[in-house]
């Protein structure tokens, strides 16, 4: 399971029995404080079994940042019905007296961990809780969780709108399904003291290359104009921009760098341009990046 570190406070401290009697202040009171999660379910529930004894594990291993309440909806139906519980386990998290989230059914660990760095990403106070969050969100992100990213990433960005690194992987999600222009507004609407981090420079440039992608051309057709006439440099770079868009991006930095060798000049300088706007676009340690970079300059120097 996730450990999101820092302090640690007895287990008892943390996952408790509740009632509708003590709701209130078990769960709506507490939550001004600190999320909490409510897990409804029942002494019958085979799945409750499951879920119950993992999300204890998570919730000791988070270390303080979350909280837990148990009701057994046998005994206690007053809350569970007026969250409307249909099902169980059903697992609801409070944050400053509201329910901000919830899941029904048993859930892997893998989820688990998720829904509790969502939840520890919320209070906002915790450096080590908001690096475990982003950690999560990128994970899911990487893994084609793109909803489940954007979720996580917005709540960091809720709480701490000066994270550059949440707001830009907010920026990512939207690229990642397509939608150039929700992820340009995004961008536009950085709040001002973020506006040229880094970050936001890297996804500024992936909309950029974004865009321009939109104009190559189909990749097939692209590739086959370089192959029957190698000096075409229009075809080239569009190739190289088709390329990048489809995920090659070593493929299009090696043609980007193959066109400067033929004519650095061509266009005004075009292939060094978006060259360096690839480069912006990765990581600074992206091996692609580092390799393109030593290559250009091999080029520009020779």
């Amino acid at each position: 399971m996730l450990e999101l570190g820092a302090k640690s406070e007895p287990a008892g401290d943390l996952i408790k029995e509740g009632s509708d009697a003590t709701f209130m202040a078990d769960v709506v009171e507490m939550s001004k404080t600190v999320p909490v999660i409510v897990d409804f379910w029942a002494t019958w529930c085979g799945p409750c079994r499951t879920l119950g004894p993992a999300l204890e594990a998570a919730v000791t291993m988070a270390g303080g940042k979350v909280k837990m309440v148990k009701i057994d909806v046998d005994k206690n139906p007053g809350y569970a019905g007026q969250l409307r519980v249909q099902s169980i386990p059903t697992v609801y998290a409070f944050w400053q007296g509201q329910p901000v989230d919830g899941f029904q059914g048993a859930i892997p660990g893998s989820q688990i961990d998720q829904f509790i760095a969502k939840l520890s990403a919320l209070a906002g106070d915790d450096t080590d809780g908001l690096t475990e969050a982003l950690e999560i969100a990128e994970t899911m992100l990487a893994e084609g969780d793109i909803a489940g990213a954007a979720e996580t990433f917005g709540a960091i960005v809720q709480e701490a709108p000066d994270n550059a690194t949440a707001y830009a992987g907010l920026v990512r999600c939207y690229l990642a399904t397509g939608d150039v222009d929700q992820a340009e507004a995004a961008l536009n609407g950085a709040p001002a003291e973020i506006a040229t981090a880094a970050e936001l420079d890297a996804v500024r440039a992936q909309i950029a290359l974004a865009r321009a992608a939109e104009k190559a051309g189909p990749l097939g057709e692209l590739e086959a104009a370089v192959a029957a006439d190698p000096a075409n440099h229009q075809a080239r770079f569009d190739l190289a921009t088709a390329l990048h868009a489809a995920g090659r991006t070593e493929e299009a930095v090696t043609h980007l760098l193959d066109l400067f060798k033929r004519d650095r000049d061509w266009n005004e300088g075009a292939a060094k341009s978006q060259l360096f706007q690839i480069f912006d676009a990765l990581k600074p340690t992206d091996p692609i990046a580092l390799n393109g970079r030593r290559k250009l300059s091999s080029l520009i120097f020779a």
